[in-house]
This record gives structure tokens, sequence and C-alpha cells, in this order.
């Protein structure tokens, strides 16, 4: 005989309240949102300065292995494009729900 388990219910990803007001759930919103486009730009700026730092040991000749660079490179290169990407995804949705009327 089988069992069944219940399946647990789909969780928020921000919690809420009834005695939260409308205001400070958008301010938890908000906060979710710039927390990720927070953390892409710190991808971004981690990785350019770890690209940076393998170039100039690669310069100095203090570099092993070459193949490091050209890793740090990519990961430089694909941690702006998700940024970007990012934030043009933000501006078309942005601009859709300037576009809906009420």
């Amino acid at each position: 005989m089988m069992e069944f388990i219940p399946v647990s219910p789909i969780q928020p990803l921000i919690e809420t309240t009834p005695a939260q007001s409308g205001q400070s759930a958008r301010n938890a919103g908000a906060s979710l949102f710039q927390t990720v486009f927070q953390s892409a730009i710190d991808n971004v700026r981690e990785t350019n300065a770890k690209q940076v730092d393998l170039e100039y040991k690669l310069a100095t000749g203090q570099l092993d292995n070459p193949a490091d660079l050209t890793l740090a490179t990519a990961n430089a290169s694909n941690s702006a494009l998700l940024l970007m990407t990012l934030r043009d995804r933000a501006m078309d949705v942005y601009n859709e729900l300037m576009r809906i009327s009420l």
C-alpha cells in the first residue's frame, strides 16, 4: 500500500501579515529587487577585480597558469552581460507597467 505525503503550500517570497499596509509590502518587494540587483553589481565588481589582478600578475610574470586569466575574463564578461540583461528586463517591465491604464 502506498503512503501519500501531503504537499506543503507554496510559501511567499515576502512575508506579509494582514496588519501590514500596502506601502510596507511594496517596500519589501523593492527591497527584494534591490537585493538581487545589488548582488549582480557586486558580482561584476568582484569578477572584474579578479580579472585585473590576474592581468597584473600575467604582466609581471607572477601568473603560473594563463588559463586562469582566460577563465576570469570570461567570468567577468558573463557577469557584466547578466547585469545588463537584468537592467534591460527591469526597464522592459517598468515600461510595460507604465503603459497600463487604470
